[in-house]
């Protein structure tokens, strides 16, 4: 029911937003009258190529399907600048409507400057797509040390991190492959996937076999993870088993202890099981831990960051957010989270919070870069 209300209202304004994109971008064609049918008739097959894609894929991933997932991602990055610069433009319009502040050209100057200032807005928007796309593959390492006061088997450990990866259409066999290496080239202790790993339905992920690749990783202590949003939006436990036969632990409401370190994993908060009930308590999951030795706490969703501090954890790591991904928007997830990306302290307890190394939606990203943690902890002797 959660899911369909979300698909509901993301459809609903999908169409108000292209309604009112379209309807702009025909009135700015009067220049050109010649080319309004071909206009619609492109634009419509944009709009819908998304859902379409994905309805297609969940019957059989393809190269159609692919085609138009693609398209469609691109688009949702098109139009969300393609709406917040036609706000500024009609706002601008509405204020010379009473001022009159800037010359009154003639209609015929005025179709022609439409026009021409909808060519420049299209050109200069594919730049900055370039460069979205830019910072969405190339990955950067962010390093990070912390000091833990509890001793554990030595005296330090090296965590190499992702959060939503997002694999399946868009991010496929060679994206997953720069990752990997990556993070190979790091030399981890131990290797945390912090939700996400899916991007919905597992199908094109086992269809492209990219679970092979997670064979790959080489880890002294293995690779752990824990389940995010998306794998809730396809198939989780389908998702969990085909990783799993990949040299993938997952920490379930679980958790595990690797050389002295206590692993905590979280299912995602919009985990439901059978009889509605959601994800286990923070305090259920760490009841018997030994709190004397370092705890790790992987939560996808960085909600309700003081259940960490209140439990006694270390440090905990968290994703899901992607800083919105495109700026402005980052300025929403800044409100809606204590903290978006980068890293906090709370009490003892440290945290960092990844813009992600992967994409959803549009493979661009604008305002922020695709990341990896380099994490040294170090412990008391």
């Amino acid at each position: 029911m959660r899911i369909a209300v979300f698909i509901s209202i993301f459809l609903a304004l999908h169409l108000l937003l292209n309604f009112y994109i379209g309807l702009r971008a025909w009135q700015a064609l009067e220049y050109a009258s010649s080319v309004r049918p071909y206009f619609v008739a492109a634009f419509i097959f944009t709009v819908f190529s998304y859902v379409i894609g994905e309805l297609l894929e969940a019957k059989a991933p393809s190269i159609l399907s692919d085609v138009l997932v693609w398209i469609g991602a691109f688009w949702f990055a098109y139009m969300a600048y393609f709406f917040l610069s036609l706000v500024v433009i009609d706002f601008v319009r509405l204020v010379q409507h009473f001022t009159h502040v800037l010359p009154s050209p003639t209609p015929a100057d005025y179709a022609r400057f439409k026009f021409y200032g909808g060519l420049t807005l299209v050109a200069f928007l594919s730049v900055i797509m370039v460069i979205g796309y830019y910072n969405a593959t190339h990955i950067r390492t962010k390093s990070l040390s912390f000091a833990i006061d509890k001793p554990a088997a030595h005296d330090s450990l090296r965590i190499v991190a992702m959060s939503d990866m997002h694999l399946g259409t868009i991010i496929g066999r060679g994206r997953l492959r720069t990752m990997i290496d990556s993070v190979n080239a790091l030399k981890p202790d131990i290797v945390l996937l912090l939700g996400d790993e899916i991007d919905g339905s597992p199908k094109p992920v086992i269809a492209k076999g990219l679970g092979e690749l997670f064979d790959t990783i080489h880890s002294t202590y293995g690779v752990y993870s824990i389940t995010g949003n998306h794998e809730y939006i396809g198939n989780a436990d389908r998702s969990v088993e085909y990783l799993g036969e990949h040299h993938v632990h997952w920490l379930r409401d679980s958790s595990f202890e690797v050389e002295g370190v206590i692993l905590v994993g979280r299912e995602d908060r919009s985990m439901r099981k059978p009889d509605g009930k959601g994800r286990k308590e923070i305090g259920e999951i760490m009841h018997g831990i030994d709190l004397s030795k370092p705890v790790i706490l992987m939560d996808h969703q960085p909600f309700h960051l003081e259940e960490a501090e209140h439990a006694g954890v270390d440090l905990q790591l968290s994703g899901h957010t992607h800083h919105a991904q495109i700026w402005p928007f980052n300025y929403i997830t800044q409100a809606v989270y204590e903290l978006s990306w980068g890293y906090k302290m709370r009490g003892k307890t440290h945290y960092y919070v990844s813009c992600g190394v992967g994409t959803w939606g549009p493979p661009v990203r604008i305002g922020s870069y695709s990341e990896i943690m380099e994490i040294t902890l170090n412990f008391r002797h």
